[in-house]
């Protein structure tokens, strides 16, 4: 346990030594979970009735946010099935990032679903021997099995790396390689799970298609990756950490492949409604065309259907693919997109019109606004940390000291020896 604690302490040194511009990223962060939780206590003390949902609507921008982020947690996959399955060594080298991005984004999750609770404090009903789960009979029991159990399994096998690499040894992965593998299928089972969630309403025909998981996992190898690829080249920029482009063009190449399943699963669905041309066609239209004068998603969607296809080209094509220019082009359409789409793109049409053929347009409140992006920040603020203790560590430059127990640091730490660089490179041409 001393090794632990010495571990856990040198981390927690590591945390507070940083640059300027280290410093300053984390302050930002602090100040959005601030306001963030000032408009969660004006929500508790008011109640939800702050919110813009109603009994029409009682999902929104909460939700949206919620299974967005669940599509993110799952895309570490894409790492760690060519990783450790493939033992392809370009990504093997980061493949503890994508961990850390699903331990940050089911955060992300967890908050966003406490938010929409109306009472948070009724949680403990959760909580198996203490309240009633009703599990199995629930899927939302299955849904809270399942998330925690995919925080709990990418954590730790991200702690259990970075410690042994703390350490200067590497992974027995006579007990890693097991938990990664079974990451694969648990990250495939929180989109099942969250997809039932919907689906299993038989009341709400937008939802209840038989395709929406495999959309879901679709989606999620989407999204996600982009947004790891964008991660990836600001960390080789601001730090000493080396990524192979190599790495970011094949995750690259698995995006374009994702994005032409969900694309063709959208469009099988979008034939079927409107071919069949039944009652069941309403939420769709509402959501494409408009219904009755009512056509506040319309321009959303259609700027998110524009943006998927747009970036599935640039991801199809190597030339596009392979620049960077296109490359991030694509990684931020295919991100916008996807969180637009995936969004309040599903979620309020299956509302909209209700079962009684009534309208009531949702569009969400500033506490919405603000409360999400609270928790925006605090699932950077928590990737921000993991990154500043991860990047050293497999650097080199934070393990373990010569006397077998205290942490030693090495002078180039995450962020500060490459923004001197910069610095200096800046002071050189101004000479």
């Amino acid at each position: 346990m001393k090794k632990v604690w010495a571990f856990i302490k040198g981390c927690f040194t590591l945390l507070g030594r940083g640059s300027k511009l280290y410093y300053t990223w984390v302050c930002l962060l602090l100040v959005f979970m601030g306001i963030g939780i000032l408009a969660y206590a004006n929500q508790m003390y008011n109640g939800l009735i702050t919110t813009a949902m109603r009994d029409q609507v009682s999902w929104g921008f909460y939700i949206s946010n919620f299974t967005f982020m669940v599509w993110v947690a799952a895309a570490a996959i894409l790492l760690v099935i060519p990783a450790y399955v493939y033992q392809w060594k370009p990504i093997k080298e980061i493949a503890i990032l994508g961990e850390l991005v699903a331990v940050s984004a089911m955060v992300m999750c967890l908050l966003f679903v406490t938010v929409d609770l109306g009472r948070p404090d009724r949680f403990w009903h959760l909580i198996p021997k203490i309240g009633i789960l009703n599990f199995p009979q629930s899927l939302l029991a299955w849904d809270v099995v399942v998330l925690n159990l995919y925080l709990v399994l990418n954590f730790s096998i991200a702690g259990y790396m970075l410690y042994s690499y703390y350490y200067r040894r590497e992974p027995n992965m006579k007990y890693v390689t097991p938990l990664l593998l079974f990451s694969i299928p648990a990250a495939i089972s929180i989109h099942t799970v969250t997809a039932f969630l919907y689906n299993g309403l038989a009341a709400r025909p937008f939802w209840n298609a038989s395709i929406l998981a495999p959309r879901f996992l679709a989606s999620a190898f989407c999204s996600g990756p982009a947004g790891m690829i964008l991660m990836f080249q600001v960390i080789r920029k601001w730090t000493k950490f080396r990524i192979k482009d190599e790495a970011i063009f094949k995750i690259a190449e698995l995006i374009a492949y994702a994005m032409f399943i969900n694309l063709f699963l959208l469009g099988a669905e979008v034939f079927k409604e409107y071919y069949s041309d039944t009652a069941h066609l309403a939420p769709m239209k509402y959501l494409y065309q408009g219904l009755h004068g009512h056509a506040d998603l319309v321009s959303y969607i259609w700027t998110a259907t524009l943006f998927n296809i747009t970036a599935f080209f640039l991801f199809l094509i190597p030339q596009t693919r392979e620049n960077q220019v296109t490359l991030n082009i694509g990684c931020i359409l295919v991100f916008v997109g996807v969180y637009i789409e995936k969004g309040m793109g599903l979620v309020i049409p299956g509302f909209v019109p209700d079962v009684l053929g009534g309208f009531y347009e949702y569009s969400p409140t500033g506490v919405e606004i603000l409360v999400s992006l609270g928790i925006w920040a605090t699932g950077l603020l928590i990737f921000t940390m993991l990154l500043r203790i991860a990047i050293p560590i497999m650097n080199g430059d934070f393990h373990v000291s010569e006397d077998g127990i205290h942490p030693h640091i090495g002078d180039e730490l995450f962020l500060v020896r490459r923004v001197e660089e910069i610095e200096e490179e800046a002071d050189l041409l101004s000479q």
